[in-house]
């Protein structure tokens, strides 16, 4: 991905002023100066970053009306709005300068409407003004310079959701204000002094329409996904492939040319990253394949769970990476695949026999299990260091879900994490360094789910221990980052976010 520093953005910004009131930009339908007589604002998209840059100007957005610049679209029903903001400059003129998400009722500077927002000096708000013209109140965030900034609509409820980039939200709502159905969200700029306009970088701007009602384990998978890729280092993320269907899971190829998904109907996937073109996995007569699917460290084969009724649920199976016919392994279910050993004559799963969900070990030609846990709750996703040394997975038996790890013949197991969230599924980088983890909140999932359509974060872990670190927000759950998803490099991974198909407003 093309970075571009302070400079260059603002010479971008200068150099398509003349331009800014194109009618579309990005995802937004156009860009507007709220209020009389403001300044002119200006905003651009750059689609090698996905990156939007506004400048705005105008007296405030507080008291009885508004001034700033506004880049917009119409929605209906209930969304999320998330973005990573920064100023271009942070010593700028005024200190109530402010960036965030804003939802209107209407364009005009005295109409109702909700703000999050970070001001110039961190303070990190929610304002809101109820009705047309009246006086605009605030409920200031119990952190300062947010840089994560996350609004969403349940209703007439609107919740603000900041963060330091890397630490886990901090939340604030206000209840009972409508706006209307049908309103203007987007993002803006404002600053704080009529005579001089203030920038603001706005990545990883997302608009999801979540799922209506509530997602739990059985919930089926119908919304569409956006297949991201994120620079580990920067937390920049890109999205690199969409649907409008469930794909799920996907697995980086060693050689570092595809990626591998699967959709919601049951087939595997291979995305050529240089085209971003997709193409069917041949996997035989197995089409019923889950996003439990495993490539081998060498990258030649991968293993696959697929759900075979007669046979008590999810089976696993193995197949050329280049497809074929692929071999049973698991001679009953459910069996869900996790892990391969480095030297590949293994393969971890996690299985259900006689009620209890416990990690087990099979060779991987097929043979006699091994079971490797037997605490009472579910342990789940085991996966091996690349160095073989160890085997990590996910359990509940400390209360939430939490992740452990083990010696390969099941000994010595040991909790990893110790936290309020529920974690599951780590992934060891390529470089033996470094493990992802996906972290579900307690308060909206029970410790032994992992439904879809939740909010959720991805998490960082060094594997010599510490204090995770939040490398992605975003709403999904089930199938976004269940199986190994690290570039060969350790440098990238890959994960999947979830999103109804957003409907233009007229």
């Amino acid at each position: 991905m093309r970075k571009l520093t302070k400079l260059t953005l603002l010479l971008t910004v200068i150099t398509f002023s003349a331009v800014a009131q194109q009618k579309a930009i990005g995802m937004f339908d156009g860009q507007l100066d709220i209020g009389k007589n403001t300044k002119p604002g200006s905003g651009i998209y750059i689609p090698q970053t996905q990156q939007y840059v506004i400048s705005g100007a105008g007296y405030n957005i507080w008291f009885d009306h508004d001034e700033f610049h506004y880049v917009y679209r119409k929605m209906k029903g209930d969304f999320i709005l998330y973005t990573r903001a920064e100023f271009v400059g942070w010593n700028g003129v005024e200190d109530h300068r402010k960036v965030g998400w804003m939802v209107r009722k209407s364009l005009d500077g005295n109409s109702a409407q909700v703000n999050a927002v970070e001001h110039g000096d961190g303070l990190t708000s929610l304002q809101f003004r109820r009705t047309t013209g009246a006086t605009t109140e605030e409920i200031k965030s119990k952190i300062t310079h947010a840089n994560i900034i996350q609004l969403e609509r349940n209703g007439n409820t609107y919740i603000m959701r900041v963060a330091k980039y890397g630490e886990p939200f901090v939340t604030e709502q206000v209840t009972d204000l409508n706006l209307g159905d049908e309103v203007y969200v987007g993002l803006f700029v404002g600053s704080h002094n009529p005579d001089v306009a203030e920038t603001g970088v706005f990545r990883d701007v997302r608009i999801t329409a979540p799922f209506p009602g509530e997602a739990n384990q059985r919930t089926q998978m119908t919304l569409g996904s956006d297949l991201e890729v994120m620079e580990v280092a920067t937390g920049n993320r890109e999205i690199i492939y969409s649907a409008p269907y469930s794909i799920q899971a996907p697995n980086w190829t060693p050689d570092n040319k595809s990626l591998i998904f699967n959709s919601g109907k049951g087939l595997l996937y291979t995305l050529n990253l240089s085209t971003r073109k997709s193409a069917l996995l041949n996997t035989g007569n197995v089409k019923n394949n889950n996003n439990d699917h495993v490539l081998s460290f060498d990258g030649k084969m991968i293993g696959l769970s697929s759900f075979e009724k007669e046979l008590g649920g999810s089976i696993i199976y193995t197949v050329p990476v280049t497809g074929g016919t692929p071999k049973q392994i698991t001679p009953k279910g459910p069996s869900y695949m996790h892990g391969w050993s480095p030297d590949g004559k293994d393969l971890v799963f996690c299985g259900d026999r006689n009620g209890e969900y416990d990690v087990y070990k099979v060779p991987a030609n097929g043979g006699p299990e091994i079971r490797l846990t037997d605490a009472k709750g579910l342990d789940d996703g085991p996966e091996y260091t690349p160095d073989g040394k160890y085997i990590y997975f996910n359990s509940v038996r400390s209360g939430l879900m939490q992740i452990w790890r083990m010696k390969p013949d099941g000994s010595d197991q040991e909790q990893v994490t110790n936290d309020d969230f529920n974690n599951w599924f780590a992934h060891i980088s390529p470089d033996g360094k470094w493990l992802v983890f996906l972290t579900f909140l307690k308060d909206e999932v029970e410790p032994g789910i992992h439904p879809p359509y939740k909010h959720v974060y991805i998490r960082l872990l060094p594997i010599t221990g510490g204090k995770p670190k939040v490398l992605a927000y975003f709403y999904g759950g089930q199938g976004s980052m269940n199986t190994p998803s690290w570039s060969p490099d350790s440098k990238h991974i890959a994960f999947i976010s979830n999103t109804n198909p957003i409907e233009p407003v007229k």
